[in-house]
């Protein structure tokens, strides 16, 4: 049979905006099974502290668990890598921090590249750490833990997250910019790195606010400044580096992203219900309270800021020095 050439083209529209429609009904159903969002630090740290935070918040508002995995290793690279391998359909999402920006300069053989196989999704927040010394060690301003650490470099560990790590990178920087000598303690995450500090194993670390920031407020650590440009409004009395070190500056963030080629309608779902969280009085008081601020935005500027904090830490890394085992 020969359609006329009206009908014709009427069908070959409708053929053609099959696959749209399609997109739009997953989305508007997305999800209809639990979604993994795997952390490439253990628990207790800033990252699983945000990823547990936006999870209940996903849950809640979309109605299927959003459970979280963590796969500490390899400064992140282990649980990056896991979702840059799983299949683009929304139910595989990564927590990406700063240290995923460090990481592409860090490392010479990635298998994957993070601009490239990382949708962005969303932002969440940004934090200060803190630079917290035990309480035994004898020094209560900067100016006394670089004195003290150049009479006794032997004395002084740090701890961190991991080599790499935004905390082990914060630490670099200081170094690099005082000529003290701090002695690196990398452990599997921040947590871990927090305990033996409670404990005095290790005498200093560059931790983030919203992990150590109870334990500063109970006199278990002495916060000695804040790594941002700018005092934070939760602890006012702390100063920054910056007031001693001129032009010290480092920061904390956390991010959603996803499998390349993840239906864009799906990204942009997921970043509607991130930004409504950070908009949220609730969700920002809980994010104030820990020390850290909102990152709202698109998908677009969060891959820009990826792009940008990229480049910024490739010069301290390799300035200093930092590869990969």
């Amino acid at each position: 049979m020969k359609l006329p050439r009206r009908n014709f083209l009427h069908l070959a529209a409708g053929a053609a905006t099959l696959p749209a429609v399609s997109r739009v009904a997953r989305a508007q159903t997305y999800p209809t099974r639990p979604v993994r969002i795997i952390v490439g630090f253990a628990p207790a740290g800033a990252t699983d502290i945000m990823a547990r935070l936006i999870g209940q918040w996903l849950s809640e508002r979309l109605g299927q668990q959003f459970i979280v995995e963590n796969r500490p290793g390899a400064a992140s690279n282990i649980a990056t890598e896991a979702v840059v391998n799983a299949p683009p359909d929304g139910y595989t999402l990564l927590v990406a921090t700063s240290v995923n920006a460090i990481n592409a300069t860090r490392y010479d053989k990635l298998r994957f590249n993070l601009i490239r196989d990382i949708a962005p999704v969303a932002s969440i927040h940004r934090e200060p750490f803190l630079l917290e010394v035990n309480p035994s060690v004898p020094v209560k301003t900067v100016p006394e833990l670089i004195a003290y650490a150049k009479v006794n470099p032997a004395n002084i560990n740090m701890g961190s997250a991991g080599i790499g790590s935004g905390n082990h990178i914060a630490g670099e920087l200081f170094k690099m910019m005082t000529g003290v000598n701090l002695a690196h303690v990398p452990y599997r995450g921040a947590g871990p790195a927090l305990v033996d500090l409670l404990g005095g194993q290790v005498q200093v670390m560059f931790a983030t606010m919203s992990s150590s920031i109870e334990y500063v407020r109970g006199g278990k650590l002495r916060a000695l400044a804040v790594t941002t440009a700018t005092r934070s409004p939760v602890l006012p009395d702390i100063p920054t580096v910056a007031e001693f070190v001129p032009d010290y500056e480092s920061s904390f963030w956390t991010g959603v992203g996803a499998p390349k080629d993840t239906p864009a309608e799906i990204i942009d779902k997921l970043n509607r219900e991130i930004n409504a969280a950070l908009a949220d009085p609730q969700f920002k008081a809980r994010l104030a309270d820990l020390g850290g601020t909102a990152l709202s935005g698109s998908p677009a500027e969060f891959g820009k800021f990826i792009a940008s904090e990229t480049e910024k830490w490739a010069k301290v890394v390799k300035f200093a020095g930092v590869k990969a085992d």
